[in-house]
């Protein structure tokens, strides 16, 4: 009875000392308090994130933060942004936080699309009011929410969010300038074309050559002609941001339309990449001045009308 008894007392004050070791391991890490927004990409495993986050001196063991999370958040994930954590929290703390809604989630910009839309995605993403969204729409810098992917707060005021994309366009567009510069084109003029050519390339690939025409008809004073900027005057919501475009467009009273007037659009129509911001600089050199695309998204261009109506009835008709 004695021998049980001795037993059960040592097994206790094993116990006792296991769970009192990894209390100890799973307590807030010592020393001044730091505030840390933790970033788990959208490329990384549930896995990696305990080595993560003992990199940043955030837990003090690495198996013992995914044993105790197994235990309390089983079968929970932790969801790709950015979470605010702190030296001073226990790792019970600092799991309640992961498996919850993170305070800064990631966004991705495709290429091309106009600041209405982009203020639709982050209203999405941000959980923005209507007012918010509002706020977004009534900024005059279309063609410089630059398109990328972004880690963005929450909680941020629309105006700290839009500047982020702006930050991102002047980073970007820095290297361009000189090279705009010197070829005497002003760099907004660029990132009008850049728009154009956004909406109207079927890809990376015929983008230099839809430069190339555009420049070729600005340089003859001809009309632009082309269809996107119709598509920007008529967007909206309710119809869609890039309607079909019908002939009676052709006569809509706006600065944007380049069938009533001559030269580029009065603003750029949407916000375009960097490979439709190089190919504005760097246009290919080509007699065409007329082009279009067949179903299967490859481009044909032509130098004379004639060619151009045969090209739409060999590959539109």
């Amino acid at each position: 009875m004695k021998f049980f008894a001795s037993l059960v007392a040592a097994f206790i004050f094993a116990s006792g000392c296991i769970a009192f070791a990894y209390w100890q391991l799973l307590s807030p890490v010592a020393g001044q308090l730091r505030n840390v927004v933790f970033v788990v990409s959208q490329e990384q495993l549930d896995g990696d994130i305990p080595s993560k986050l003992l990199e940043v001196n955030l837990i003090r063991n690495v198996t013992a933060f995914q044993w105790f999370m197994t235990i309390i958040a089983p079968g929970k994930s932790v969801v790709p942004g950015g979470y605010r954590l702190n030296s001073s929290m226990s790792a019970w703390q600092i799991v309640t936080k992961l498996t919850n809604a993170p305070q800064l989630v990631w966004v991705t910009v495709r290429e091309g699309l106009r600041k209405e839309q982009i203020g639709e995605l982050l209203g999405t993403k941000l959980g923005w009011t209507s007012d918010q969204e509002a706020e977004w729409n009534a900024q005059k810098e279309e063609g410089q929410f630059f398109p990328d992917t972004y880690l963005l707060p929450i909680d941020e005021p629309v105006s700290a969010v839009a500047q982020r994309f702006f930050d991102r366009f002047n980073e970007k567009i820095a290297p361009f300038i000189d090279q705009y510069t010197a070829k005497n084109i002003k760099w907004t003029t660029g990132v009008k074309i850049a728009s154009l050519i956004e909406r109207e390339s079927g890809g990376d690939s015929d983008k230099r050559l839809i430069a190339g025409i555009i420049w070729n008809r600005l340089n003859i004073d001809m009309k632009l002609e082309i269809d996107a900027t119709l598509q920007y005057i008529k967007g909206n919501s309710e119809t869609g941001w890039w309607p079909r475009v019908v002939p009676a467009d052709k006569y809509l009273d706006s600065t944007y339309n380049t069938y009533r007037h001559a030269g580029l659009p009065s603003g750029p129509i949407s916000n375009p990449g960097l490979a439709s911001i190089e190919a504005a600089l760097t246009p290919e050199q080509t007699e065409c001045i007329f082009y279009l695309h067949s179903p299967d998204k490859e481009i044909h261009c032509s130098v004379t009308y004639a060619e151009h109506v045969e090209n739409i009835k060999n590959y539109l008709q």
